[in-house]
């Protein structure tokens, strides 16, 4: 029983000591002054003026119009050629996984996200080319919510 007490003791102690000298070596080192930086031998290039005369740069790109289903069909459209791959398509699919977990166990297989969205898009692919036209690719929206009413 002694030695229990008495390295429990001990062990406080050291503990007690090491956090003194770590303090310690912290405010030493906060009230040292900064390390002095060697002079360099070569002076700093100077930096060239440059006049631009009359030139002038392109046109900024403007923003076209999308409608709400053309900004979700460029989402999973990645390389803008108006189709949309079943590569496309699940590369998108991962934020969702929590409506795809059918054993609902927060933990979402390959299987059971490459099942549902294989399913999407087949039932999206009418004339099963193994591409989404705009028009099939709408069939895939998210039907809108019911805005709720204030329970009081």
């Amino acid at each position: 029983m002694n030695r229990i007490v008495l390295g429990a003791l001990a062990t406080l102690a050291l503990l007690g000591l090491g956090t003194f000298w770590w303090q310690g070596r912290a405010q030493v080192e906060q009230g040292a002054p900064p390390p002095e930086v060697a002079p360099t031998e070569e002076p700093l290039p100077e930096v060239p003026e440059s006049d631009p005369g009359d030139l002038v740069g392109p046109a900024p790109p403007e923003a076209s119009e999308l409608t709400k289903e053309q900004r979700r069909f460029f989402r999973y459209d990645r390389n803008r050629d108006w189709r949309i791959t079943r590569t496309e398509m699940l590369s998108t699919r991962s934020d969702a996984f929590r409506k795809l977990d059918k054993d609902g166990n927060n933990l979402l297989d390959f299987e059971e996200w490459a099942v549902a969205t294989v399913d999407k898009f087949e039932g999206a692919d009418s004339d099963g080319d193994n591409e989404l036209t705009p028009a099939e690719f709408a069939t895939t929206a998210p039907k809108p919510r019911k805005a709720r009413r204030c329970a009081c």
